[in-house]
Order: structure tokens, then C-alpha cells, then sequence
């Protein structure tokens, strides 16, 4: 018989099931198998006790005969501890178990962009799945030092105060901290809308969020025409805490597939204090030793080993990078809480957005003050890093001055003149949601401030003279490379067109 399969061709052989069969018998040999057959003790709340797993291991997947499935957490002498990633209304104790000999995995790909999924890469937008994807292990390992470069390219956010203040670095991660409703899903979400063609590609992940702002987020995506180099991924707020707990982690092996493949990424975690409450909760569930806030000792690991998979590749190794923009909310300014604090010292600098700020209508609400980047101003080009060093200290002093007016003394005409300065340079920092703005035009209004081109002006005036400087930036032939006599005409032009050759108004 074995003569006789060895004398088909390829072709025989595959169209015929009987020589196929034959061919694989050929290479039969008995042996023993050995098979553990594990049993639920207990389920509920979205993790399940398991017995008889004895070669269970942490983040192994946990195949339920209901059709159910869980990811191995906590590892007892007698009792295996799992969440629930997917779980059916048949599981109950009694539920028979098996290692289903594998690790968590995501799709990814180009065929995600575009798309809404859940952290198991499941279509959430109606669609069919995506086909024809690769699968990536969502705990993966972060890049060697070796395959690491320093952050040497700037990423623009779109928003004037980060992009000229804080700036940001391709494989950067940035913190955007604040109080509630102050603005930071907004923030980072023109983040994602100003790298429309730019080559950057956009993972947003949605952890613990309500339905409703999971789908305005996804409709304003869709309505800047910044979907089509996005991928969403979502964990909603009624979802079992496994896929809570698994939706960053999905989100980062989704970017670093297109980091590998040497293209620059930026995601967003909105927001990672939820996720820390998800752990906690599950912590606490599987009886874990509790810690500070009742969090567990693992937590600064947790968010340590996510964050540390954001860098900038080496170009031996494709030169690709991921920027993280991970989102985290205080409770009344409280910056020395337990999860804020360990997030501000993984991260490279932190964005701050004031509650008072926000209330007083300067939106965005950052609070330059406490803001800061550790290395975004390596990465930030030299034209603009020329201006911003003469405007930042501007108006720092001018936050500073600005106290003394609210007791009505009388100041000096040049303390006076300072002030003016700085209320104009507020107005100039002010920006609408969903309007991102180009760097060349940061570039331009840095000149005409630092010029003294907007000296005299009321505050009422700028908004209408920065329309007219934007607009001459977007239709004239403006990049960061032009020479300072060609920067100086295209801003002289617009204030003239503005009136009077002084730039006041006629």
C-alpha cells in the first residue's frame, strides 16, 4: 500500500480522500495520550473556578463544553481562577473544561481599518468579519531595547497649545489627565482626526464606556473622514470584565502589527482608570491580596508592561513607531491619587486639563503650568522650537502678572503692556473642538506674536485676524523649510488683507 501512495502524483493524491487517508496512516504510531478533563466549581460575576487543571498556566484559553470560554488568571494549589471571555446562559457548576492549548489572540491587519470590533476582533458595526487576517498574540512581548531608536519625529495633535507647548514625538507616550467632562476624549479624538493624511494610522480604544459615547465617537470619525485610517475597539460598559481587562492589550497588538511592518501608529486608551477598576475588580473576585485603594500589588506592572510596547523602532527593524495617548481621570484634581501617579511616572509627560479653566470657558482647558513633555521638544522641529521658546515664556509671565490685576492696583505701563500681551496670546491659544490645525499655521501666528505684529490689538480683533492668517496658510505655498522672508511676506500679506498696512483695521 505505502508503494502504491508514494507512486500517486500531488494532484492524486489531494483529490483522492482514500490515498490521503492512506498517506497519513502511513506515519501512524500508537502511543498514549493524556487528556485533562477539568470541571467548574463555581461561576459568577464573570470569572469561574476550575478544578483538575493541574498544567494550567497564566493566559492560557480555557475551552468550557458549553461553548463558553475563559482565560486562566489566577493559578491556586487545587483551583484554577478564570475570567469569562465569552460565556453562554448553560454555564453552571458542573461545566466540564479543557486547555484549549493556546493564548489569547487578535486579528490584524489592513482589513480592520475602518472597523468597529471588540478586543477578540469580533465585528461590532454590522459588517462581516474581516477576512483573510493574520492573528497576533494580544500579550505580547514589548520591543528589545536593541530594536529601539530615540524619538526623533514629531507627531502633531492639531491642537495649538500641544503643538507648540507640549509637544508630541512619534513612539511618544503621552498622558492626557483631568477631572471629568474636561475635554480629553476631545482632545486626543482631534489627535486622531489631524493624522488624516498624514500616513499615521489610528487605533481608539473605548474601555468600560457607555454605549452612547462609543457611538458618537464612531460618528464623528466617520463624519471628519477620519474612519477609513482608524480602527475602534470597544469594550462597553455592560461586557464581561475579561474583555474590560483585555481591550488595551488588543488594541496595542493591532498597532504594533502595522509598527512592524515599519508604519507609524497612534493609539488612543480612553480610559486606563477604568481599566485599573476592571483589574480591581477582578483582582478582588479571584481573592487576590488587595493593596493601596484596594488595588492590587501588580497594577504599576499592568499598565507598565502596555505602555512599554509604544516606542520607535530602530530601522534595522523596519523603523516603524506607536505613539500612546493613554487617557486617565481624577477625582477633583486629586494628581497624588494611587493610578495617577503611577501612570505619570511610566509615561514620557503628561497633559493637564483644568476643571476651573474649562469652567471659565477656555477650552481647550489645558493647564500649561502643569503640563509637560519630557522628550517631544527633541523631536519638535527647530522653526517652531525657535518661536515657541520666546512665546511660552511670555506667557508664563503672564499667568503670573495676571493675578496681581484682580486686586485693582495700579500697575506699570510696561507691567500694563505685559498683560495686554498675554490676553491676546489666550485668545491666540484658544481653539474649537474638530478643527485641527496645521503646523505651518502654528508656525505663522508664532511669527506674528513674537513679531509684535498683533501688539495694540484688542482680543475681539484676533479671532477674525487668525481666520484670515489660517486661510493664507492653507491656499499659499507654505512649508516649515520656507526662509524667514518668505514667512514674513505670506503673514504681512494676511494681516494687510486684513486692513491697513499696520494690520488695524481701517
Amino acid at each position: 500500500m505505502e508503494s502504491e501512495v508514494q507512486s500517486l502524483s500531488p494532484s492524486q493524491m489531494f483529490s483522492s480522500p482514500l490515498a490521503s487517508l492512506e498517506m497519513r496512516l502511513t506515519g501512524y504510531r500508537p502511543m498514549t495520550r493524556f487528556m485533562e478533563l477539568g470541571c467548574v466549581v463555581a461561576v459568577g460575576d464573570g470569572v469561574a473556578w476550575i478544578r483538575c487543571l493541574p498544567s494550567a498556566a497564566l493566559d492560557d484559553i480555557i475551552a468550557l463544553e458549553d461553548g463558553s470560554r475563559a482565560l486562566v488568571f489566577h493559578l491556586g494549589q487545587e483551583l484554577v481562577g478564570a475570567i469569562l471571555l465569552q460565556q453562554t446562559d448553560r454555564l453552571t457548576a458542573g461545566t466540564g473544561a479543557l486547555l484549549a492549548g493556546s493564548r489569547p489572540v487578535v486579528p490584524v491587519g489592513d482589513t480592520l481599518l475602518g472597523r468597529v470590533v471588540d478586543p477578540l476582533g469580533h465585528p461590532l458595526d454590522g459588517l462581516p468579519p474581516p477576512r483573510n487576517c493574520m492573528h497576533r498574540e494580544i500579550f505580547g512581548p514589548s520591543p528589545s531595547i536593541l530594536a529601539r531608536t530615540f524619538v526623533n519625529e514629531p507627531l502633531y495633535s492639531g491642537t495649538t497649545i500641544v503643538d507648540t507647548m507640549i509637544p508630541i514625538g512619534k513612539g511618544q507616550r503621552q498622558l492626557i489627565i483631568g477631572g471629568s467632562s474636561t475635554g480629553k476624549s476631545s482632545l486626543a479624538l482631534d489627535a486622531v482626526i489631524s493624522q488624516k493624511g498624514s500616513g499615521v494610522l489610528c487605533i481608539y480604544v473605548l474601555i468600560g464606556q457607555k454605549r452612547s459615547k462609543a457611538v458618537t465617537i464612531v460618528e464623528t470619525l466617520r463624519a471628519a473622514g477620519a474612519l477609513d485610517h482608524t480602527t475602534v475597539v470597544v469594550a462597553e460598559a455592560f461586557e464581561l470584565p475579561g474583555l474590560k481587562y483585555l481591550a488595551p492589550f488588543a488594541g496595542c497588538a493591532i498597532a504594533e502589527e502595522w509598527m512592524h511592518k515599519g508604519l507609524d501608529t497612534l493609539i488612543v486608551y480612553d480610559d486606563l482608570s477604568l481599566h485599573a477598576q476592571t483589574y480591581r475588580e477582578i483582582s478582588l473576585l479571584l481573592r487576590r491580596p488587595p493593596g493601596r485603594e484596594a488595588y492590587p500589588g501588580d497594577i504599576f506592572y499592568l499598565h507598565a508592561r502596555l505602555l512599554e510596547r509604544s516606542t520607535v523602532m530602530a530601522a534595522s527593524h523596519g523603523g516603524g513607531s506607536m505613539t500612546a495617548l493613554p487617557i486617565i481621570e481624577i477625582q477633583q484634581g486629586e494628581l497624588a491619587a494611587y493610578i495617577p501617579t503611577n501612570l505619570i511616572s511610566i509615561t514620557d509627560g503628561q497633559i493637564y486639563l483644568d476643571q476651573e479653566l474649562f469652567a471659565a470657558g477656555f477650552l481647550p482647558a489645558i493647564d500649561i503650568t502643569r503640563s509637560v513633555s519630557r522628550i517631544g521638544g527633541k523631536a519638535q522641529h527647530q522653526r517652531v522650537k525657535e518661536e515657541v521658546g520666546r512665546m511660552k515664556l511670555d506667557y508664563l509671565q503672564f499667568l503670573e502678572l495676571e493675578v496681581f490685576t484682580r486686586f485693582g492696583a495700579r500697575l506699570e505701563a510696561s507691567v500694563e503692556a505685559r498683560i495686554r500681551r498675554g490676553k491676546v496670546l489666550r485668545e491666540l491659544l484658544r481653539q474649537e473642538r474638530r478643527e485641527p490645525l496645521p503646523v505651518e499655521y502654528q508656525l505663522a501666528w508664532l511669527m506674528v506674536f513674537n513679531g509684535g505684529m498683533l501688539d495694540g490689538k484688542l482680543p475681539e480683533e484676533i479671532p477674525e485676524i487668525m481666520k484670515r492668517l489660517e486661510m493664507a496658510v492653507k491656499w499659499g505655498d507654505c512649508t516649515l523649510e520656507n526662509s524667514r522672508e518668505a514667512w514674513h511676506e505670506i503673514v504681512t500679506a494676511a494681516l494687510t488683507e486684513h486692513g491697513g498696512a499696520d494690520g488695524r483695521q481701517a
